[in-house]
């Protein structure tokens, strides 16, 4: 896209090891606390990586002292977010401009109980496995809060197609193929699948967990008018379930039927 810029990366390109940059730090009496130089931190709005020698192993976990958020909350606590066609908008009633907003209150409101902690191992695009440890307070609770509300709010298939479909939107992204045309057209089936994904998500926050209590929504394909699961079916008789058990089992019978000498 931009061809005549150029791009400076020395220690790509010269193959710098954490240790040789802190050796240089030091013998051009550079001032800082070179402790915190064992870990490589990188903040940024969906969450913080970690780095340093725990992750460049495949055993150890980092210290509690490597991450920037340290735990300051014990009592639980209450989190209302709220949804409009699959995009954050609210934060405990209160209504924001734009998601980044309600994307730092609720970092804010998480991280002080150490919530969203892990070590991520992925797959790079030159072929080598890479560990990194992160914190992702608001990242861990709007993904699972919002899966949570398309659970309620979409149908069987729409669930099934966009967790496809999002794992290969999720590769290509990482993989640096943001502009291939076929990240559009995928786009297109996700901004209209969240039409529906309208409501509030109750969660209770715990230091280094939350729970998912339940939501709210004029979309729930739950309503109580239909039936209730495992409790009584109001669009249906018995008779219907004895044909209906009949005619899905049908090809399964022929095929045992067929192939009853095996």
């Amino acid at each position: 896209m931009c061809p005549k810029i150029e791009i400076i990366t020395p220690i790509r390109d010269l193959s710098l090891s954490r240790q040789q940059e802190i050796d240089f730090l030091k013998d051009h009496n550079y001032d800082m606390d070179f402790e915190k130089a064992k870990y490589s931190i990188n903040k940024g709005l969906w969450g913080t990586s970690v780095g340093g020698k725990e992750t460049l192993t495949s055993a150890n976990n980092l210290p509690e002292e490597a991450f920037p958020s340290q735990v300051e909350k014990t009592e639980p606590s209450q989190l209302e977010i709220g949804f409009k066609k699959g995009e954050l908008f609210s934060v405990n009633g209160e209504m924001f401009s734009h998601p980044v907003l309600a994307i730092q209150k609720i970092e804010a409101l998480a991280s002080p109980y150490g919530i969203g902690r892990d070590i991520h191992v992925g797959d790079t695009i030159v072929g080598i496995k890479g560990r990194v440890g992160f914190e992702a307070a608001a990242a861990s609770i709007i993904i699972k809060a919002h899966h949570l509300l398309e659970k309620h709010t979409l149908s069987k298939y729409q669930q099934t197609i966009k967790s496809q479909l999002a794992d290969w939107y999720g590769n290509w992204l990482h993989e640096a193929l943001f502009l291939d045309p076929v990240m559009r057209n995928i786009e297109s089936f996700l901004q209209d699948s969240q039409k529906t994904v309208n409501g509030k998500v109750f969660i209770t926050l715990h230091p280094y967990r939350f729970v998912l209590n339940g939501i709210e929504s004029k979309n729930d394909l739950m309503a109580s008018n239909f039936g209730s699961y495992g409790e009584e079916n109001l669009a249906w008789s018995g008779d219907d379930v004895k044909g209906f058990t009949k005619i899905l089992s049908n090809s399964l019978n022929i095929y045992h039927q067929v192939n009853r000498q095996d």
